[in-house]
């Protein structure tokens, strides 16, 4: 929570909910912005953020949003650090099914916990968009995407449940960075090769690699998920690369041999990037480069790419 007065969209993010949520509880409920400055939109003050957390949970535990809003509407004042004990307000006894732990990440990928957890498809992808359009591919991905993603998979890891919340964030997340791919089409011939590995099915962090890629101005082919050795090496041999990068999630699919095949390959690609945490650094042939990160991985394509034109250019 925050001192100081927020607009409706910040407020979205931060619950996790969507504008259009925040109008709705405003106009049926009188839950709206109650700082007023002539001539500016009305803002949320701490004590309008904190009943409208109310209000969320709330209508999260199942509690009626007219229920819900006459209890956030009886709430007392935020504390001095602006939090509400929440047994104060607690008329259904639950606790809204658990939190998907984020880290040390911000209030946006709080907020998009929260909405996942609702399964709210519109909140979620209002978040995600917010966030591309503001920071772009590398900082949503690092900042907000892969800590919800994480926190998903360590729920899972220990609770064997949140399939549901996985496959709909997936699904949200997929169609915002290919929706951000298609705004900004690079322009001249494809130099980046974008493969999994064979029998790798997770395919959201190489769909950002080609959001960032775009981003950047840098052409790139996608073959997606599971592709087999063979039909990697054919795909090279056809279009002849600048860059490979074959992405692994697990252990199980970080075969070397899949690299060495491209090494060999009669029209051998510059640069081959191992990427994912499937790949251990020990059994990476020489002359593969394993990126740290997603900015490196865009970083590395793009020099490569600079490098073949230039010496085409010469």
């Amino acid at each position: 929570m925050v001192d100081e007065a927020l607009s409706a969209g910040a407020v979205a993010r931060r619950l996790g909910v969507a504008v259009t949520t925040l109008r709705t509880w405003h106009q049926r409920y009188g839950l709206g912005p109650s700082e007023h400055v002539p001539g500016h939109h009305r803002r949320y003050t701490p004590t309008d953020l904190a009943r409208l957390e109310i209000m969320r949970r709330l209508t999260a535990e199942g509690v009626s949003p007219a229920e819900a809003a006459r209890w956030a509407r009886q709430a007392p004042d935020p504390t001095p650090n602006g939090a509400v004990a929440p047994t104060r307000i607690h008329p259904t006894g639950r606790d809204g099914g658990g939190t998907i732990p984020v880290g040390r990440a911000g209030p946006a990928a709080r907020g998009l916990a929260r909405a996942a957890m609702r399964l709210d498809a519109a909140a979620i992808s209002e978040t995600i968009a917010h966030a591309l359009a503001a920071s772009g591919v590398v900082a949503t991905w690092e900042g907000l995407l892969r800590p919800v993603l994480a926190g998903i998979g360590e729920r899972h890891a220990a609770t064997a449940g949140l399939i549901d919340v996985e496959h709909l964030v997936s699904r949200c997340v997929s169609e915002a960075l290919a929706a951000a791919s298609r705004a900004k089409v690079p322009t001249g011939p494809a130099r980046i090769l974008l493969s999994c590995a064979d029998e790798e099915q997770h395919t959201l962090p190489l769909e950002a690699l080609a959001a960032a890629l775009a981003d950047a101005g840098v052409s790139y082919r996608m073959l997606g998920a599971r592709v087999p050795v063979a039909a990697l090496v054919e795909a090279v041999n056809r279009t002849g690369p600048a860059a490979v990068v074959l992405w692994s999630h697990t252990r199980a699919t970080a075969d070397p041999v899949q690299l060495s095949a491209l090494l060999a390959a009669p029209r051998r690609p510059l640069l081959v990037l191992a990427a994912g945490p499937g790949w251990r650094a020990d059994t990476l042939p020489a002359g593969v480069v394993r990126p740290v990160d997603l900015a490196e991985a865009v970083s590395l394509s793009a020099a490569v790419r600079d490098s073949l034109n230039q010496s085409r250019r010469d």
